[in-house]
Order: C-alpha cells, then sequence, then structure tokens
C-alpha cells in the first residue's frame, strides 16, 4: 500500500492504461449517485469543506449519511449508489452488504485503506473498484516523526524534562555530549508508504540512514537511499530508532527486550506506528533506568491506564495519537478523494487504486 511520492495533485503518469475502469464508469450519465458517509460530528465538514463540497456536488448527485450504520441496510434510494464515499465511522461492509448495492462501481476511503471499510475480495469480485486517501494522509505521520527525530537529535525532548525539574543552569556539553543531528545514524523500521516518506524526508539532512524491511532486497533498500540492515543490526548501530511497520502476526512484538538491549545508551526509540511493535513492559524499564528516551505517539493500550509510568517518566514523550491528519489537515483527504472521483466520473484511471486483495506487508 505504499508509495513514496507526497504530492497529492500530480496527474497519473503518462501512458497509464485505462483498462481497470470499468466501462460502465465510461459511459455513464452525468452526475452519478453518490452516497457520502462517516462518523457525525465535525469529520464530514472538515473532509470536505465549502469549496471542496462545492465541487463534489457538481460532480455527482450527493447523498449523505450522518447515521452511517444505515449503509449496512440502505433504502432503495441509497441503493442505487454509483460511488460511495466512506469516512472514519463507516461501518464494515462485509459482501452481504455491498450486494446489496448493485450499482456500486466505486468505493473511495478517505482513510488509509478502503480494504478496512469494506471486504476486499468480495468488493474485487464485484468489479468495484477501491481508492483510498493513504498518501495524503500519511504525510502529516512523516512530518511528525521528522520533527521527533530532529529534536531528538538536539536532546530536546531530555532537555526540556531536566531543565523543568532542576530550573536552573543546565551544562549541555558536559551532559548531553553527543548533541546535534549532523552525521547522526537513523535506523527505519519498515520501508511503508509513511516510513518511505520519512526517508524522503530525513534525506534533505545530514543524516546516515539504515533501512530494515525484509520484503526489499538489499538493492532495493540502497535505491532508496538508505543503507541495509538485519534487525539487530540497525539496533545495534542507531542513535535513533523510527518504526513504520504495519500490525501483523509476524511484526507483533518485534521490537523486544532482546533488540531493545542492543540500542546505544542514550539512543531514541519513535513509534508512529502501533503500540502492539513494541515490548512496552521492557521498554518502559528501559526508560526508567534513563538508558534509553522514547516519544510515543502509540502505546498498547492505547491508551494507556491512568497512572503509567511511561506519563511521567522524565525520558519519555508521549502524545495521544496526534501524528495522523487533524483538523486543517483533513481536507487535504478529501481533496484527494474528490480528486478520484472526478476521475472515475470522467472515466479516467485512479491515480491511488488499491490492488487486488493480498495480505499487507511490511
Amino acid at each position: 500500500m505504499d508509495g513514496n511520492d507526497p504530492t497529492i495533485t500530480a496527474e497519473p503518469p503518462p501512458g497509464a492504461s485505462s483498462s481497470s475502469v470499468p466501462s460502465a464508469a465510461r459511459e455513464r450519465a452525468p452526475r452519478p449517485r453518490a452516497v457520502l458517509s462517516a462518523a457525525d460530528g465535525p469529520l464530514i465538514d472538515l473532509l470536505f469543506p465549502a469549496e471542496l463540497r462545492r465541487r463534489l456536488e457538481e460532480t455527482v448527485a450527493l447523498e449523505q449519511h450522518t447515521d452511517p450504520a444505515g449503509l449496512l441496510h440502505p433504502d432503495a434510494r441509497t441503493a442505487e449508489a454509483e460511488i460511495l464515499l466512506l469516512g472514519w465511522g463507516s461501518p464494515a461492509l462485509d459482501a452481504t452488504a455491498l450486494a446489496r448495492f448493485p450499482r456500486l462501481g466505486l468505493v473511495a476511503f478517505a482513510g488509509g485503506e478502503a480494504a478496512k471499510a469494506i471486504d476486499p475480495v468480495a468488493a474485487d469480485a464485484a468489479g468495484i473498484l477501491r481508492t483510498n486517501a493513504g498518501e495524503a494522509n500519511s504525510r502529516p505521520v512523516a512530518e511528525f516523526t521528522l520533527a521527533a527525530v530532529l529534536l531528538a537529535g538536539t536532546g530536546a525532548f531530555w532537555a526540556q524534562r531536566t531543565y523543568a525539574r532542576e530550573q536552573a543552569f543546565l551544562d549541555r556539553e558536559a551532559r548531553m555530549p553527543t548533541l546535534g543531528n549532523h552525521g547522526r545514524t537513523v535506523g527505519i523500521v519498515g520501508a511503508s508508504r509513511i516510513g518511505r516518506q520519512v526517508i524522503s524526508l530525513l534525506q534533505r539532512h545530514d543524516l546516515r540512514i539504515l533501512l530494515h524491511d525484509p520484503t526489499l532486497d538489499p538493492a532495493a533498500i540502497r535505491a532508496l537511499g538508505c543503507l541495509p540492515a538485519s534487525l539487530p543490526e540497525l539496533m545495534r548501530d542507531s542513535e535513533i530508532v523510527s518504526i513504520h511497520a504495519p500490525e501483523l502476526p509476524s511484526t507483533r512484538g518485534m521490537i523486544s527486550r532482546e533488540m531493545l538491549a542492543l540500542l546505544p545508551d542514550g539512543a531514541t526509540l519513535v513509534n508512529t506506528a502501533r503500540g502492539s511493535l513494541v515490548d512496552q513492559d521492557a521498554l518502559t524499564e528501559e526508560v526508567a533506568s534513563g538508558r534509553l528516551l522514547a516519544v510515543l505517539d502509540v502505546t498498547e493500550p492505547d491508551p494507556l491506564p491512568a497512572g503509567h509510568p511511561l506519563y511521567t517518566l522524565p525520558g519519555a514523550f508521549l502524545t495521544p495519537h496526534v501524528s495522523g491528519s487533524l483538523g486543517r489537515e483533513l481536507s487535504r483527504l478529501g481533496e484527494m478523494i474528490l480528486a478520484e472521483v472526478e476521475r472515475f466520473v470522467r472515466g479516467e484511471p485512479l491515480r491511488w487504486q488499491e490492488g487486488p486483495a493480498a495480505a499487507s506487508t511490511m
């Protein structure tokens, strides 16, 4: 599901085939019926502010659902939809639910993967195209990670807690002798869509970047501008490690107690992926000892129970899942989905079409 082009407004590459667009889409009358469904509250207005909403209503005959669960048992009018625009809070549509939309040709999900909102196998079997705004949604995560890495390299997280506690002159050079990002080694775990965007952002700085991803061979990793490394090698050699792997049975707990022990003293672990990828008890012990620092936007569970040590440990910087699209950033998702709907209505190939249903990889 991953690409490394952070630009979300470019057109499809020259020579792209339109064979994936059903003939029905190319011959469709103007303004096909579309249903917009997301969690109740401000989400829809944030996804589609006034100008985007105007463009959307010029493109399709729009019906908005304030109760997303209504998609599971649509009335006759809703069931005529040719396009579903889904946001967070929409119910998962299985084969039975999809069969209630006989004219459906496109599901556009204003989030990471449409496959999380509908049954991808059933959609593929019915010839329903799937697209998403994952590239747009991943951008703020990558930007958050860049900020975290650069701040970690300056010692800012540790220094802020120490300065606030001691409220006195802080001898930075004596107590933090390895300050600065020039020539620092950063390890990236997972060349996912977000991981690749992070790599692209980091490459603008004077950093040495290691990458571990078992789905890529060394040549492919070098083509991304990184040095290939096994997970133990990456943990042993990196001063900052950032996790960008998906949550799979094979990745849960991958950053184990043994892996954490390989990190050099003073290293920082950044996690914006999933809390389940890290042995959290072991990480808490390492941070409590003062040996490691952690920047965590995700935990296991999420949120942590009240009183958990990570809330207050000087070496932990904990945020409540704020690295993803929030507030004004949500309109970027709406713009990306709207562009896909416009392509579909014009009979053009989708730029961000999801491939055939398959298990996710790192």
